[in-house]
């Protein structure tokens, strides 16, 4: 794209924003090729299904795998055209709240739209948080390769998550320019990654080769004492987290040339990318997968470095694939720090977060970065992170709660176009047609599901260590946004701002113009 292109697009997309009601306040620096980067970066496969692989193992092992992996993703891709279909039509950073605004009843938008923006900006601090742990737990199992006997505590694994959540704040508020360029380097940093974990474990299978009946069908659920049926569903939870975040890149909006071409595109391009990835990955590993019971006994509870060495047969080995997964979790807090920072502050901007002047400023001499509220969302995380020094089980809840809070934000705006007979959708640039009322549907049930899961033990019978607490963080959650609500919000939050001109499918408008 040339300089003058530039202009005239970004022209265009300035003008489209003020018609949605919002003025244009951010530098538009990304095309598809970094946006859709991004989404995967935020996927992060090889991340993200083997930083809780102990899951997958405990759930069945090898056929819930490769086989729930493309279960989900299948179920995935019909919440991505979905998401796709409303952003766009409507292109903003605030993303899902918006869209219940635009899309319920005037009697019921304020309070949906409340609902649907805390959902996103709470589920947007606990997918970064966990995110962060996660790397911070994948650094712990990397020391343990060489150092073995070495058992972390949960204040050294605190202090390392802190030393994660720096560097990558030092990214994202002093580079913010380059992330863009970050996004593409992460893209070759996964594939060549995968292309090199692939060749290795392969070549060397140091503990042996497994034949294809064990590697695609071997299935023991008697690890987690569930029923078979839904021992298999919670062996999805690896996937089902992965994929969990995919609507985060809509917070981007208002950073990207074209959004209401580009934007679906990266969004429903990102899952048969990833599924794909998914699958390259995943096979080489259960074809040299070593011992379940000798990975599931690792203590630390992340068996990615002792797997990855037995493979190798080498600590040297084994240390550097742990260092390609290794780099993509740091890619992908980059990615989710930056797009929750984003959702923060657009809702701050609409005025529903406490001191919105001072966390919808925007640092212009940093490139166009929300400083205030990425500080915000990082304090709170550090603030969260303490939980884990109480109790692991309590922290390990908001992993679950970031799927369900991002779950529940993506599927109240489809099931409100559902509900309106989908007649807001017919004018949408990227329209699903007469498929959209089953495709609408199936995403809906389809994170119904997938809540109810998030809220269960992943073994039985429960112990206070093994208890699930997602339903009650979730809840608690919920407590807060509605106590704010009753002391604040219902007499300064007025919702998003709607042009006199442009009317929402219920028919009314706004005249405020931010």
């Amino acid at each position: 794209m040339n300089f003058k292109d530039e202009v005239n697009v970004d022209a265009v997309a300035r003008d489209s924003l003020e018609k949605l009601g919002y003025k244009q306040e951010m530098t538009r620096s990304r095309g598809l090729l970094q946006i859709l980067f991004m989404t995967l970066a935020i996927m992060a496969v090889p991340f993200g299904l083997t930083s809780p692989i102990a899951t997958s193992l405990i759930g069945g092992g090898p056929a819930v795998m490769i086989w729930g992996w493309i279960l989900v993703s299948v179920l995935t891709q019909t919440l991505a055209l979905s998401l796709a279909e409303i952003c766009s039509k409507y292109p903003t950073s605030a993303g899902t709240y918006y869209w219940c605004y635009r899309l319920a009843s005037p009697r019921t938008r304020l309070l949906a739209s409340w609902i649907n923006g805390w959902l996103t900006v709470v589920g947007g601090w606990t997918v970064d948080l966990s995110v962060k742990f996660a790397t911070a737990q994948l650094v712990v199992a990397g020391v343990g390769i060489y150092y073995s006997e070495w058992d972390a505590t949960a204040l050294q694994t605190y202090m390392i998550f802190l030393g994660v959540t720096a560097i990558v704040g030092i990214f994202c508020i002093f580079i913010n320019r380059l992330l863009p360029t970050i996004d593409i380097i992460c893209a070759c940093w996964t594939g060549l990654g995968i292309i090199v974990i692939s060749i290795c474990l392969l070549a060397k299978a140091a503990v042996g080769r497994r034949p294809a009946s064990f590697a695609l069908g071997n299935f023991d659920p008697s690890f987690s004492g569930w029923t078979p049926g839904w021992s298999f569903f919670i062996g999805t939870l690896p996937p089902a987290y992965t994929f969990s975040s995919i609507g985060m890149i809509t917070h981007m909006a208002e950073e990207v040339y074209n959004p209401s071409e580009i934007l679906p595109k990266a969004i429903t391009w990102s899952v048969p990318i990833g599924s794909l990835t998914g699958v390259l990955f995943l096979l080489p590993i259960l074809f040299t997968l070593p011992d379940v019971n000798t990975l599931l006994q690792v203590s630390s509870g992340q068996p990615i470095g002792v797997m990855f060495t037995l493979i190798m047969g080498s600590k040297a080995g084994g240390f550097g694939l742990w260092f390609i997964i290794f780099g993509i979790g740091m890619f992908c807090s980059m990615s989710t720090s930056c797009a929750g920072s984003r959702a923060t502050w657009a809702f701050a901007r609409d005025k529903a977060i406490p001191f919105h002047r001072w966390f919808s400023k925007i640092d212009s001499s940093l490139g166009d970065v929300p400083v205030n509220a990425y500080a915000l969302s990082t304090v709170i995380q550090v603030l969260l992170g303490l939980v884990y020094l109480g109790s692991s089980a309590a922290f390990n809840a908001f992993a679950g709660v970031a799927v369900m809070c991002h779950g529940a934000s993506y599927a109240m705006p489809i099931a409100i176009s559902l509900m309106n007979a989908r007649r807001d959708m017919h004018d949408a640039p990227f329209n699903l047609g007469r498929f959209g009322t089953i495709i609408n549907a199936v995403a809906v049930l389809w994170i119904m599901f997938v809540t109810v899961l998030f809220s269960m033990p992943a073994v039985i019978p429960v112990t206070m260590w093994s208890m699930n607490y997602a339903s009650v963080v979730f809840g608690g959650f919920g407590v807060i946004s509605a106590a704010w609500y009753m002391i604040n919000g219902q007499f300064y939050y007025r919702g998003p701002p709607i042009q006199e001109d442009s009317t929402s499918s219920s028919g009314s408008s706004d005249s405020a113009l931010h």
